[in-house]
């Protein structure tokens, strides 16, 4: 049976396609965490925030690594920011899995699962994928000079809608911790 050979520029837009698709997921779950927080009242506690910090650090890394022709530093950014986004989602997780007297957990389960544990689900899965992503396709190919990169167009909009949900989510913060401590009690500057 003759192996299955691709073209380069083939394997070029299936990277660029996969690249694409985790940024797309990574911001869906940020646009439902800020959903969750301004039409359900659902204000996000400090490991939230930090949480929400590094899926946007996530998001960045694979943003730079679609622009990227010969390095895999956004690669290695996302990697970074998914083992972040692991360790602050399984501490939160682990603290909340045991209810505490007057301590119940926070927030609206989505398909039976916290926000938290859909964080824990998320990190894996990338960190999951971009090794999956490095193994498959190896060490990036270098595009002529004169070519564009394929899925270009996609990038800049998907790049322009993760600045603007990041832009929302600071203003937020803000608006819900000013320049102190954070809490879960309310909007601090509107109050």
């Amino acid at each position: 049976m003759p192996a299955l050979r691709l073209e380069p520029s083939t394997l070029v837009t299936l990277d660029r396609l996969i690249l694409l698709l985790l940024t797309v997921i990574l911001s869906a779950a940020l646009t439902a965490a800020m959903v969750m927080q301004f039409a359900f009242g659902e204000i996000p506690c400090p490991l939230c925030l930090l949480q929400r910090v590094a899926m946007f650090g996530c998001c960045f890394g694979l943003l730079q690594q679609l622009r990227a022709r010969e390095s895999e530093r956004g690669g290695g950014i996302a990697l970074l920011f998914a083992l972040l986004l692991l360790v602050i989602a399984a501490r939160q997780t682990l603290l909340d899995i045991v209810p505490r007297p007057g301590h119940a957990y926070i927030g609206t389960a989505v398909f039976g699962l916290h926000m938290p544990v859909w964080s824990v689900v998320i990190a894996v899965s990338l960190l999951l994928a971009l090794a999956l992503r490095l193994t498959v396709f190896g060490a990036p190919r270098p595009l002529p000079p004169a070519a564009r990169p394929p899925l270009a167009q996609a990038a800049r909009l998907l790049e322009f809608y993760v600045v603007l949900i990041c832009a929302l989510n600071l203003a937020s913060v803000v608006f819900q911790c000013g320049l102190g401590e954070c809490h879960t009690s309310g909007y601090r500057l509107l109050t």
